[in-house]
C-alpha cells in the first residue's frame, strides 16, 4: 500500500508513541483475552515488533477503516466459533470436600488408588508444614482455571478442544495454589511429592514432569456427538443409571460420542504420574470450524498493520535475531516458560507468588476488593511485594499462561541494547547485547540473559525488579543524549523505577541515585516539567508504605524482613565491632565475618571465588568513572553512583547471586564504556602488535562486516 501519510510525525515523538500503543491495543481486541494460545501470542509478538520498527500514520481515515475492521474481525470470531464443552480437574487428595462432592463410584476409585500408591505407613508427618497430609486437600471440586474467567463453566473452563498428554500443556492451574506448597514428600520411600525436574541440559523442551494426584473431567454437549475420544490409562465412563462404569486400557483405546451421552460425566483417573491420556477428536466439520476464528484473528492483526503501520521490513532483522537467540535461550534451560505451565518448587518463591496472584484473582473476581489489595499480607515481609498482583493480572490477561512474565524477559534485550547504545558506539552496542543474550561469558562477570530467563522461569521477582529498573534506565538517562525536559518521558521512567522497587525493594539503593540525580540536574537547568514527571512517576512506590499502615497498622517503607538475620548477614554494628577488634589487634568473629562478607561480594554472580580479581577490577573501574572520570558522559557518572550503591547492598545483605544481578550489569556497562574509551586506547598503546593482529584477524574482520550490515538495516529510515 502507499505510504502516504504513513509516518507522519507532525505530533511528535509523543503522538507516535500513543499512535503504536493504539494500534497494539487494536490487535489485542482482535484476539481477545485470555491470550493463552500460543500461536496468537506469537502473532502479538510480531506485530509489537513490526509497530515499533516502522511507523504508523496519523490520517483518520485509515483509522476509521482500522476500527472498522477490528469491530468486524471480532464479530466474526464470535459468529464462527465451535461451541465450547465444560471440562474440570483438580488435584486428588482425599478430603471431606472431593468425597461430598465427586460421584461416590469416581471417589473409590481415586481413593483406592491412591491409598495403593501412597500407603499411610509411607506418608509424611502431618506435624510438619512441608507435608501434604498438613494441608488439607481442595476446598472445592473442581480447580479454579484463569482460563475459564471469559469462558465460564461450572467445572474449571469451557473449552474447544481436549488433549491429555502432557500436564504442564495442559496448563494446569491448581498445581501452584497455595494449598499445595508442600515439599516434604519422599519419592523414594514411596511418599507423594509435587513434581520432577529433569535436570539433564538437554532436556528443556521436555524439562517438568507432574508427579502430583490428579484428575480430570469432561462433559459434551449434543454439537459433539459423533466425535472419538481416545484414551490411555482410566476412564470413568457415565452410564445411563448413573453408575460409572471403569474402562482401563494399558494402550490406546478409542470410543465414539453417542447421543446418550450428552451431558454425561466422563473422568480420568491421573493418580500414578502420567498414567492418564485422553484426546477428543470432534468431527472433520467441526475440527475446521475451531481453525477459523484463530485464523480470522491472525488475519485481523495483518489487516490493522496494513491499513495503518509502514512496517520497515529491513529494521525487522536485529529485533528478530534479538527475539529469536532469547527464545532459544529460554527453550534451552525450560521450554515450559514459553507457553506452557511448569508446577513450581514446594517452599520456592515461585509458588509463593504464584500461589497468592491466583488467590488476589479470585477475591477481586469475587468482589472482595480490600482482600485483594491486601495481597495475603498485612504487613510485606516475604520477598518483594509487587510480584503477586503482577501474577495476578498476568493470569486475567494470559490465562493458565507465564506469557505476561516471558513478555517482560523477551523486553530485556532491547532495553540492555538501548542503554549500551546511549554510552557506546553503535556496533559495540550491538556485539555486547548480541553476547548477553546468546554468550553466557555474563555468569562469569557482569551477568547474562540466561540468569535472568532461568530465574523468571521459577518464578522469582528478581529479574522483573532489574528488568523495570534497566528499562526505565532509558528514559531517565536519554535515548542517545542528554534526556529531554519532557513531562511524560520523565513520568514514565519515574513509574518504572517505582515499579522495580515494587517488586523487589532491594533495588532501592540504585533508584535513589539516579532518581536523585536527574532530579537535580532538572533543577539546576530549572527543566521543571521533568522534575514533576520524575516525582509524580515514582511516588507510587509509597503505595507499599500504605499498604503496611492500612492492613497492618505499622509504618514500614517496603518489606519488613530488612533486618531479619538470615538476609542482613552483616549489619553497620558488626562492622563496627570489627573495626574495634582491630584497633585492638586481634582477628576476632566480626573481622572474619566481614571478611567472608567481602569476599562473598565480590564472587560476583559466578559465585566463583576463583574471579574476585575479575570482579574487583569492574569495581575499580566503576569507582573511577564515578569519582574522577570527569572526561566521561556526566550520566553514565550517574550509573556509576548507582552501581556502586547498589553493590553497597552486598556488603551488608546476603550474597546470593541472583540479589545483585544489577548491580553487576550497571557495572558491565561502566566497564564497557570505560573500555571502549581508555582500554582500547591502553591496548594499542601497550600492546600494538596483539591488538593489531585481533583488529585485522579473519573472524574480527567477518564479524565486524556482519554487526555493520545489521546496524545498517536498522538504521535506515
Amino acid at each position: 500500500m502507499s505510504g502516504d501519510g504513513i509516518g507522519a510525525q507532525g505530533g511528535g515523538t509523543s503522538a507516535e508513541t500513543w499512535r503504536r500503543l493504539a494500534v497494539l491495543g487494536l490487535a489485542v481486541v482482535v484476539v481477545g483475552l485470555p491470550i493463552n494460545s500460543l500461536a496468537l501470542y506469537a502473532v502479538l509478538a510480531a506485530a509489537v515488533v513490526a509497530i515499533w520498527s516502522g511507523s504508523v500514520t496519523a490520517r483518520p481515515v485509515l483509522w476509521i477503516a482500522a476500527f472498522a475492521m477490528a469491530v468486524a474481525a471480532v464479530v466474526l470470531q464470535a459468529w464462527t466459533a465451535p461451541p465450547r464443552f465444560d471440562e474440570g480437574h483438580n488435584a486428588f487428595l482425599p478430603n471431606p470436600v472431593l468425597e461430598a462432592g465427586l460421584p461416590p463410584d469416581v471417589y473409590r476409585v481415586l481413593a483406592a488408588a491412591f491409598d495403593a500408591r501412597y500407603p499411610q505407613a509411607r506418608a509424611c508427618d502431618p506435624r510438619s508444614t512441608a507435608c501434604w497430609r498438613a494441608r488439607g486437600g481442595p476446598d472445592r471440586v473442581y480447580a479454579f482455571s484463569a482460563d475459564g474467567i471469559f469462558h465460564r463453566s461450572d467445572l474449571s473452563r469451557a473449552v474447544n478442544r481436549l488433549d491429555v498428554s502432557d500436564p504442564v500443556r495442559l496448563r494446569l492451574g491448581f498445581t501452584n495454589e497455595l494449598a499445595y506448597n508442600w515439599y516434604g514428600g519422599d519419592a523414594a520411600r514411596g511418599d507423594l511429592e509435587r513434581a520432577v525436574r529433569d535436570r539433564r541440559f538437554w532436556m528443556g523442551l521436555d524439562r517438568w514432569h507432574l508427579t502430583m494426584p490428579w484428575f480430570e473431567m469432561v462433559r459434551l454437549p449434543q454439537a459433539y456427538v459423533g466425535s472419538h475420544l481416545c484414551w490411555r490409562g482410566e476412564v470413568l465412563w457415565e452410564s445411563d443409571n448413573g453408575r460409572f462404569d471403569r474402562v482401563p486400557h494399558a494402550g490406546e483405546a478409542c470410543r465414539a460420542v453417542t447421543a446418550a451421552d450428552v451431558g454425561r460425566r466422563i473422568f480420568g483417573v491421573a493418580v500414578a504420574p502420567e498414567s492418564l491420556t485422553m484426546r477428543l477428536q470432534p468431527p472433520a466439520m467441526l475440527r475446521l470450524q475451531r481453525m477459523v476464528p484463530p485464523l480470522l484473528a491472525a488475519a485481523g492483526v495483518v489487516a490493522l498493520l496494513l491499513l495503518v503501520v509502514r512496517v520497515r521490513m529491513r529494521r525487522l532483522a536485529v529485533p528478530a535475531l534479538l527475539i529469536a537467540l532469547a527464545l532459544v535461550v529460554i527453550a534451552i534451560d525450560d521450554a515450559a516458560f514459553i507457553g506452557g505451565l511448569r508446577p513450581f518448587d514446594g517452599g520456592d518463591d515461585g509458588l509463593f507468588y504464584d500461589g497468592l496472584g491466583r488467590a488476589i484473582l479470585q477475591a477481586a473476581l469475587a468482589g472482595d476488593w480490600a482482600e485483594a489489595l491486601k495481597g495475603g499480607e498485612a504487613v510485606f515481609y516475604y520477598g518483594g511485594p509487587g510480584l503477586r498482583y503482577a501474577r495476578a493480572l498476568e493470569h486475567l490477561v494470559f490465562g493458565e499462561t507465564a506469557l505476561g512474565y516471558l513478555t517482560l524477559v523477551l523486553v530485556l534485550p532491547f532495553a540492555v541494547w538501548m542503554v549500551l547504545r546511549r554510552f557506546l558506539d553503535p556496533l559495540w552496542a550491538l556485539a555486547l547485547t548480541l553476547i548477553f543474550v546468546a554468550v553466557p561469558v555474563g555468569t562469569l562477570f557482569g551477568t547474562s540473559f540466561v540468569n535472568y530467563a532461568q530465574w523468571a522461569g521459577r518464578g522469582f521477582a528478581d529479574p522483573a525488579a532489574y528488568i523495570f529498573f534497566i528499562c526505565g534506565l532509558v528514559p531517565v538517562l536519554g535515548a542517545s543524549a542528554a534526556p529531554p525536559p519532557r513531562f511524560l518521558p520523565a513520568l514514565g521512567g519515574g513509574f518504572l523505577m517505582a515499579l522495580a522497587i515494587f517488586m523487589k525493594p532491594i533495588v532501592a539503593p540504585a533508584c535513589a541515585v539516579l532518581l536523585a540525580g536527574a532530579g537535580l540536574a532538572a533543577l539546576h537547568q530549572r527543566q521543571w516539567l521533568r522534575l514533576a514527571g520524575l516525582c509524580l512517576g515514582f511516588a507510587p512506590v509509597f503505595l507499599i508504605t500504605l499498604h503496611n499502615w492500612v492492613f497492618g497498622g505499622v509504618f514500614v517503607l517496603f518489606s519488613a524482613n530488612a533486618a531479619h538475620p538470615l538476609v542482613l548477614t552483616m549489619p553497620p554494628s558488626a562492622y563496627g565491632a570489627a573495626l574495634g577488634e582491630l584497633a585492638g589487634g586481634e582477628i576476632g568473629d566480626n573481622v572474619r565475618r566481614g571478611l567472608w562478607q567481602v569476599l562473598g561480594f565480590l564472587r560476583g554472580p559466578s559465585e566463583s571465588y576463583a574471579l574476585i580479581p575479575v570482579s574487583a577490577a569492574g569495581v575499580a573501574v566503576t569507582a573511577y568513572v564515578a569519582g574522577w572520570g570527569r572526561r566521561f558522559d556526566p550520566w553514565l557518572r550517574l550509573v556509576a553512583g548507582a552501581a556502586l550503591a547498589q553493590h553497597a547492598v552486598a556488603l551488608f545483605y546476603v550474597a546470593t547471586a541472583r540479589y545483585h544481578f544489577l548491580a553487576w550489569f550497571l557495572t558491565l556497562v561502566v566497564t564497557a564504556a570505560w573500555c571502549a574509551r581508555d582500554g582500547v586506547a591502553l591496548m594499542q598503546r601497550h600492546c600494538p602488535g596483539l591488538w593489531r593482529r585481533f583488529i585485522e584477524s579473519t573472524a574480527m574482520r567477518r564479524t565486524t562486516a556482519a554487526l555493520r550490515a545489521l546496524e545498517t538495516m536498522q538504521s535506515q529510515a
